[in-house]
């Protein structure tokens, strides 16, 4: 991982994504964003927002995390998406809104390092992402979750493996 050029992408850590089969990823993730903020390397934060006749709705015939409180970080984070770099909101699965992908730019970084919720969908469309924009993802699997259970994110886990090169999984014990 280039230290110098890497951001810490943290994903969609919102209550309307936190339940019994994700809650156990919040400590995780607070670990990881206080070990990163201490060495001054940048973080961001993304909120997903649904909306009315959204294709997660139409398609999906999902609506939740349309309104706050289900749109708000977790409380746990919330100090930390207050000093992040940029708090990016978005109406898709990837981080790479033009927002996102202008402040990946102008930073020139090199490496994006994600954490967060679903792994299986926001995680890993914002990984995949990365990959085809000729940048280097690194996925914290142990600081990742899914809201649909563990299957889900072992799920995610192995399209990430065959998407973006197993060597790019890492625990969060690797992050430097």
């Amino acid at each position: 991982m280039n230290d110098t050029r890497a951001a810490l992408i943290v994903i969609d850590m919102q209550n309307g994504f936190i339940n019994d089969q994700s809650r156990h990823v919040i400590p995780k993730v607070v670990d990881l964003v206080e070990r990163w903020e201490a060495t001054g390397r940048p973080v961001v934060f993304t909120r997903y927002h649904n909306y009315p006749g959204s294709p997660f709705e139409r398609l999906i015939h999902w609506s939740k995390v349309q309104h706050a409180p289900e749109t708000e970080i977790v409380p746990e984070l919330q100090p930390h998406a207050a000093r992040a770099q940029a708090v990016i909101d978005k109406r898709i699965y990837s981080y790479f809104t033009s927002e996102g992908a202008d402040v990946a730019a102008r930073e020139r970084w090199t490496d994006l390092v994600f954490c967060g919720v679903a792994t299986e969908s926001c995680v890993l469309k914002s990984a995949v992402d990365t990959f085809e924009r000729d940048l280097t993802p690194w996925l914290v699997t142990d600081a990742s979750a899914s809201h649909g259970g563990q299957a889900a994110h072992e799920a995610g886990l192995l399209v990430a493996r065959r998407f973006i090169g197993v060597g790019q999984l890492i625990n969060a014990s690797e992050v430097k």
